[in-house]
């Protein structure tokens, strides 16, 4: 849901839906199912939703009520994520074994919190905490995929392949033909500008030269990087980044994570095991695995200011999250334009993910929030298939190191003209 106003009522109703959607995300699954941690970059679906609440109790009921005193005081560490102003944290690698507080104890927090905020809510808030509501309910969206990738991964983990809830699948469909689209380039405007929702990334608006460029009119598909896999692409140290090949070698890629097979038959899906849609993106790929496919094909991968130039004009809309869908879908047949900019996969640039020219994070406790994590990681641009509707923009900076492949991430190709 899209939240550019702060009217009270508007606030209100956006803060139920998103957290309505939370509660329908965890639906299908046990208390066993929301308390395991497959690796320690996921975190139980469980923690995901204590989490969300620590952060509406800790960044805006504690700053809204004088004098605020939680009646959960052990949750302010044990759900605390990397707020050093707040105070310590429990370690992630070891969320998993949070055994309790139980799944229904998390759920009877949530609707604590949820009471006082809404009460709040009615009456109306200070511009200021509106705007940390806002960012909550952000965060939360950001979570809600979070939680979908995360069980993903501990569900393949299972030999028994469960699946997290029926999928419906896409009618049959052949590969669109993939086109060249040409872009002039010049000075543009990159970054947000607008009075409504943006994350401090994404700020302040600047100035950035672009050469003429392509872009390819849709992701690269199944199909496309299976002849890049057939073609020998995981035994070929040409093409890859020093530091993908050392990864490659150690972690004995040779394929992208959740297919079944070097073959390019089936895959693991949040439905289950399935046939692989050779039409569809590709998706599950490292920043190396995106790169090395880019030089095999002759071409590169866009930068960000690249992708945010072209897809500005671009209505924001495409394959989200929808609970019987959560998989990349073809690309419609076109003649022309640019297809599948938001939805499907996240797409890799090969920009650093670093800061804008006279970025200032925000003030007090969320000034945590983007600016430390600046260093290491690559932009990500356009959302994916569990990234939930109006939560994506055409400024919209998502971030990843380049070695990790437990998001829906592909790519599209670029180049010079």
């Amino acid at each position: 849901m899209s939240m550019p106003a702060l009217a009270p009522d508007r606030l209100a109703a956006a803060f139920r839906a998103v957290r309505d959607l939370s509660t329908q995300l965890i639906a299908p699954l046990s208390p066993e199912d929301a308390a395991a941690q497959s690796m320690p970059d996921a975190s139980p679906a469980k923690w995901h939703l204590a989490h969300t609440t620590w952060f509406f109790e800790t960044v805006v009921l504690e700053a809204a009520i004088p004098g605020y005193r939680s009646p959960f005081p052990g949750y302010r560490e044990l759900f605390n994520s990397y707020y050093q102003a707040v105070g310590p944290q429990f370690a992630r690698p070891q969320r998993g074994l949070i055994t309790r507080p139980g799944l229904a104890e998390v759920l009877d927090y949530r609707q604590h919190i949820d009471q006082q905020l809404l009460a709040l809510l009615t009456q109306g808030l200070p511009e200021p905490l509106a705007r940390l509501v806002e960012l909550g309910l952000h965060h939360e969206q950001q979570h809600q995929e979070l939680l979908l990738m995360d069980l993903k991964h501990l569900f393949a983990c299972n030999p028994l392949a469960p699946a997290y809830r029926p999928l419906s699948a896409p009618p049959p469909a052949a590969v669109a033909p993939l086109r060249w689209e040409a872009q002039s380039g010049g000075v543009v405007d990159i970054g947000n500008a607008s009075d409504g929702f943006a994350f401090d990334n994404e700020r302040p608006q600047h100035r950035h030269y672009l050469a003429p460029y392509a872009l390819a009119s849709r992701a690269v598909t199944n199909g496309e990087f299976l002849a890049f896999i057939l073609d020998g692409g995981y035994r070929q140290p040409g093409l890859w980044l020093a530091d993908g090949w050392s990864t490659v070698q150690r972690e004995q890629w040779t394929r992208p994570a959740y297919w079944l097979d070097d073959a390019g038959e089936r895959e693991f899906t949040l439905g289950g095991n399935a046939p692989l849609d050779l039409a569809a993106p590709v998706c599950h790929l490292s920043l190396y695995e995106a790169d090395a496919y880019a030089r095999w094909a002759g071409a590169r991968l866009p930068t960000e200011f690249e992708w945010e130039h072209a897809a500005r004009a671009l209505p924001v809309e495409g394959n989200l999250l929808q609970l019987d869908g959560l998989q990349p879908r073809p690309a419609a047949a076109h003649t022309s334009g640019l297809r599948q900019m938001f939805g499907d996969v996240w797409e890799w640039t090969s920009s650093a993910y670093s800061p804008y020219p006279g970025f200032r994070p925000l003030a007090g406790v969320v000034a945590e929030y983007n600016g430390k994590f600046m260093a290491s990681q690559f932009v990500l641009r356009g959302g994916g298939c569990v990234t939930p509707p109006g939560h994506v923009r055409t400024t919209y900076r998502n971030f990843f190191y380049p070695h990790q492949r437990w998001a829906f991430a592909g790519l599209r190709l670029a180049r010079d003209l």
